[in-house]
């Protein structure tokens, strides 16, 4: 694998090397993961091929003899900041630097050592990915890349997981990794890409089509003709490809072995127990159907060929049985069973569609659907949701996601049901006890990490309690504690975008004003606050004189100096690609998350400090679905 630089250029520094080897200094090279002698990249000092402009320098007040151990290579912000270049464990890195905008190959290259650190954390890292439960990012994208990385390198790593995989998102993942990995991993974004213009060119095609349209039977042979190609693409690559056909086998297994379950607990009238194993299975002649076969490859294992009826059969009329069979003897009653909303909006049985039964993200989807062909029992159904008669499903949407939907002409009654919900079941879950959030919302920071942001700190700022409840603090020139107004969520987005944000992100003047509104106020050590969520870019200002000397032994300094033995506990929330770390991987009372998810925020929501960044990695990857996960290759 191609190196690729750590560090950034700055017009004082200069740092050029590209290895990645090491996490130790003492050497006069910022490569990490490997001990220097052993590195061999142009990069190392002990190469005679290139040397590193800009050297290692230890931080102020640490002894000599401490340098091989203690701090990972050092660079600077983009702002100029002193900052580390990681944080001295690669699986740590790996956790903290992945956010969904990740290009793929940064995200390739973090996996790629990260791995070779630790498999096992490593794999659990992948599925806290796409987690969209518990404590997982809901990175779907990045999810995805890391499962085609699994394939390449450790088959059966991932062929042998997949139903513990699949716990972490939905039955489709694996659907989709198999689909990606047929068709190449850049097939969603050529497919969107096509789509687009097609859309551009959509009025002129419409023209283009009515003159030459073309005749029915000849329609008809094209799409078969195009079907079959698919079914050959899928049958070669089964015969090349044994890993691929393993994994294949896999998938259809599972979802042969959840149906047959859930038929088991439909017969027995346990309709509550059932699992979405039958939402997310293909329709027949359905696009994952043509391109995987996956109707015929489940039938099949539902409806052996050993079975008496199909003995004599022909395989080709074997298939096309055991696919009927699969519809209408499985789909299509736990189908009804499950009062999935597409089945009664393909159905125009607007009447009889139950709300309550309607996911998160499917609310989002259809409610113009829902308010154009049922305005008066869908809008009687919110007013249910409001007097708490009824509940609506929040828990797999991202909070920026239900802001977003504010915009929508039908979106705003919902959006604030969707937000007071999650935020209610978090509430649930613990308190945030003195916690405050502080919002960067600088040039550094535009489009989504923004709008994650104010969503976030929005969100600690109702869920923090009193004195603290409804407070944030912004990164500005002039930083100030603010109180957030507004009798709506609508109200309350705006005007945190509207606070003063200042352009810049000066880290050490927020901490300053903390500390001026402490001492004013003459709080003591029990009133401080005990933990600040820092959702930013980590791409800080200049804090001090001293080149080498990071953001975070800053804030220690001052806070003794006033008079306060204890920093808060601080929590750097990354929300951009970035190569900035505040901290390394061992500074207690630190924690060290990236993503745009809420499901985070629940591993401070219990009692307890917050004992270094590497253990609050370990514990949000110490769920039950997590211990089932087993590395094979």
């Amino acid at each position: 694998m191609a190196p690729s630089p750590l560090t950034k250029m700055t017009p004082q520094y200069q740092t050029n090397w590209d290895c990645a080897c090491a996490y130790q200094t003492g050497w006069k090279c910022s490569c990490a993961w490997e001990c220097a002698r052993e590195c061999q990249t142009s990069a190392c000092e002990s190469s005679p091929q290139q040397k590193p402009i800009l050297q290692q320098q230890q931080p102020s007040g640490i002894p000599q003899q401490q340098k091989p151990i203690l701090f990972p290579p050092m660079g600077f912000t983009e702002n100029g900041s002193a900052t580390f270049l990681s944080t001295g464990n690669p699986c740590l890195d790996f956790f903290f630097h992945i956010v969904p905008n990740t290009p793929p190959q940064e995200l390739l290259k973090r996996l790629e050592l990260s791995w070779k650190r630790d498999a096992l954390t490593t794999l659990k890292l992948i599925c806290n990915l796409r987690g969209v439960r518990g404590t997982g990012k809901s990175d779907k994208e990045g999810f995805y890349t890391a499962s085609l990385w699994l394939h390449n390198y450790h088959p059966k790593t991932l062929a042998c997981n997949i139903k513990a995989i699949a716990d972490f998102g939905y039955f489709k993942d694996v659907l989709e990794i198999l689909y990606r990995i047929l068709e190449g991993h850049e097939i969603r974004k050529n497919e969107k890409a096509e789509w687009m213009e097609k859309k551009r060119n959509g009025f002129l095609e419409g023209l283009k089509e009515k003159k030459d349209r073309v005749p029915k039977g000849k329609a008809q042979k094209i799409r078969l003709k195009k079907t079959m190609a698919k079914a050959k693409k899928l049958l070669d690559r089964c015969t090349q490809d044994s890993d691929f056909e393993v994994l294949y086998d896999k998938v259809s297994g599972f979802f042969a072995d959840a149906l047959r379950e859930d038929m088991e607990l439909y017969n027995e009238g346990k309709l509550y127990e059932l699992s979405l194993a039958a939402k997310w299975c293909p329709s027949l002649d359905s696009s994952y159907d043509k391109s995987l076969l996956m109707c015929g490859s489940v039938g099949r294992k539902l409806f052996p060929r050993d079975y008496a009826e199909y003995q004599d059969l022909e395989d080709a009329h074997y298939a096309y049985h055991v696919r009927d069979r699969l519809r209408k003897e499985v789909l299509v009653p736990l189908h009804k069973a499950l009062e999935i909303p597409e089945v009664y909006i393909c159905a125009n049985k607007w009447e009889e569609l139950p709300y309550k039964r309607v996911p998160s993200v499917a609310m989002k989807l259809y409610k113009n659907l829902f308010y154009k062909h049922d305005q008066e029992r869908f809008q009687q159904y919110l007013e249910d949701v409001k007097s708490g008669k009824t509940t609506i499903a929040a828990g797999a949407l991202l909070p920026h996601e239900i802001i977003a939907s504010l915009k929508d002409s039908t979106g705003p009654e919902v959006a604030e049901l969707q937000w007071k919900r999650m935020v209610d079941d978090l509430a649930k879950k613990g308190k945030l006890t003195n916690c405050m959030a502080i919002c960067d919302v600088s040039g550094s920071m535009n489009g989504t990490p923004m709008e994650v942001c104010v969503a976030l700190g929005l969100l600690i700022s109702e869920l923090s309690e009193e004195p603290w409840k409804g407070k944030l603090i912004t990164f500005s020139s002039n930083p100030e504690l603010h109180k957030v107004k507004g009798k709506n969520l609508s109200a309350r987005t705006n005007f945190i975008r509207r606070m003063d944000w200042g352009g810049n992100t000066d880290f050490q003047k927020v901490f300053d004003k903390i500390l001026e509104v402490a001492v004013r106020g003459n709080l003591s050590e029990d009133a401080m606050i005990k933990r600040l969520f820092v959702f930013s870019d980590m791409e800080f200002d200049q804090a001090s004189r001293s080149p080498w000397e990071t953001d975070y032994l800053v804030i220690q300094r001052k806070f003794k100096e006033k008079g306060y033995n204890k920093v808060p506990e601080i929590v750097f929330w990354n929300l951009r690609n970035s190569k900035a770390t505040p901290v390394p991987s061992n500074q207690k009372g630190v924690a060290l998350v990236s993503g745009f998810s809420k499901n985070l925020v629940t591993l401070f929501l219990e009692e307890g400090g917050i004992l270094s960044p590497e253990a609050v990695m370990m514990q949000a990857i110490s769920g039950e679905e997590y211990q089932k996960l087993v590395v094979f290759d």
